[in-house]
């Protein structure tokens, strides 16, 4: 395939992931994530990654491996063979099961979670970019009114409240190596999406106006993201990695339109139809992100990484604007987000020409996660194990790689709701050698 072929095949490959995207988030009843806890704020944070990275328990900052594309810190895109370009993409579905004072229920959801693309620009300098969700909202809760002295008078009153949408951040960053062992990376990040919160209050009775109202929230924004990597020889082909991310907190754009529409068999009324414009009429903003993380690794045949991650979420103004924050029995708060993660990789022998399971890259990990808020005053955490495998396809780094995460969110005490999950990723890792002169006319 000539130079010009792969550049028409990449970015047919790009154009179809990004309507994919689109399609994906315009879709009525389609979600990207389903939890009640997505209620508040910007909903449920993705864990940022690649099938390479979720695999691993979501490590990364430190990852320095040639082999697969981190989209953890854009210091290690410069990691890699010369000429190399490099692909990545991956599907996800997460299966979940709800407990809660005694009631249960389940859900699944599947998507597309990422794209993105690496090339080299000069000697030890390499370019990334895509698209991946950085937020979801989902959920839907329906309850009657059980009063039999409201009932007698107006009937049967179905109470709904249901939520979707998402945001996604796409970026493009560079990074550098230096003197082998130093390497720097900048991406510059745009935040867009839409998020729709919706209150129904529906009458048995048709002389009664049932009642509809919500939130339609345009969310906009423009931040930065930095990271370094070192890696310190210690001999016998065996190197410790310290890596660090930063990303910006930035001021979030966009605007939160409130609505209140009054309905009956024949009409609808709109009652309130207001817009706020962030930025100028509140003060909200996406927090900033600090990473740091260490990792061990004895060349391409095993590595071992623990990540720590803190985010401050308290002056983001998540809880005191309409929209984002909730009212009601439950009462919200923003918080300071953390997370532990820690992973672990072995290739028995990639060189094996006998033995194919060999040549394959296993993977497990673990996390420990708090969430940017807190219910009621209570944390909401969250914790899990992951197992992956990346599968050798064809030559070179080309492979598919399967990740499961089993985990469980909340848990049963002070009418939390607990979560447990098991999610699936598979992972597209598509690599190829450009810029060669051929040896032959």
């Amino acid at each position: 395939m000539n130079m010009l072929s792969k550049f028409r095949l990449f970015v047919l490959v790009g154009i179809l992931a990004l309507s994919g995207f689109s399609a994906y988030g315009q879709m009525n009843g389609a979600y990207g994530a389903y939890s009640p806890y997505s209620v508040f704020g910007l909903g449920d944070l993705s864990r940022e990654g690649s099938a390479y990275n979720k695999s691993m328990g979501g490590v990364g900052i430190a990852s320095a491996n040639r082999r697969f594309m981190n989209l953890m810190n854009p210091a290690s895109v410069s990691i890699r063979d010369s000429s190399s370009f490099m692909a990545d993409f991956g599907l996800a579905d997460k299966n979940t099961v709800y407990r809660q004072n005694g009631l249960k229920s389940g859900n699944n959801t599947f998507n597309m979670y990422n794209f993105a693309i690496s090339f080299p620009i000069y000697r030890s300098s390499a370019m990334m970019l895509g698209i991946t969700p950085f937020s979801d909202v989902g959920y839907n809760i329906s309850l009657k009114q059980t009063d039999p002295g409201i009932i007698g008078n107006t009937g049967n009153i179905t109470y709904n409240t249901y939520g979707e949408g998402s945001v996604y951040q796409m970026f493009i960053g560079a990074g550098a190596t230096f003197w082998k062992r130093f390497s720097i990376g900048a991406q510059a990040i745009y935040y867009f999406g839409n998020l729709d919160k919706v209150y129904n209050q529906d009458f048995s009775n048709t002389s009664y106006a049932s009642l509809k109202s919500g939130y339609e929230l345009m969310v906009r924004g423009f931040t930065g993201k930095f990271g370094v990597q070192y890696q310190q020889p210690l001999g016998n082909d065996l190197f410790m990695v310290f890596g660090a991310t930063y990303r910006l907190g930035t001021a979030m754009k966009g605007n939160t339109v409130y609505y209140e529409n009054k309905n009956t068999a024949d009409i609808v009324d709109t009652l309130v139809y207001s817009t706020a414009v962030n930025g100028k009429d509140n003060d909200l903003r996406i927090a900033g992100e600090f990473g740091v993380g260490v990792s061990i690794k004895k060349g391409e045949k095993w590595s071992a990484e623990f990540d720590y991650m803190v985010s401050d979420w308290t002056g983001s103004g998540m809880d005191r604007y309409d929209g984002y924050g909730v009212s009601g029995n439950s009462k919200f708060t923003t918080s300071v987000s953390q997370s532990f993660r820690a992973g672990f990789e072995i290739v028995p022998n990639r060189n094996d020409i006998r033995y194919y399971l060999r040549r394959c890259a296993y993977r497990v990990g673990a996390y420990y996660e708090q969430a940017y808020y807190k219910m009621d005053g209570n944390t909401v955490s969250s914790l899990g194990l992951t197992f992956g495998v990346t599968l050798p396809v064809f030559r070179w780094y080309n492979g598919l790689t399967v990740g499961v995460d089993v985990g469980q969110r909340g848990g049963l005490k002070t009418n939390m709701v607990r979560e447990r999950y098991v999610s699936f990723v598979i992972g597209f890792n598509i690599f190829d050698i450009w810029f060669q002169k051929p040896r032959y006319n």
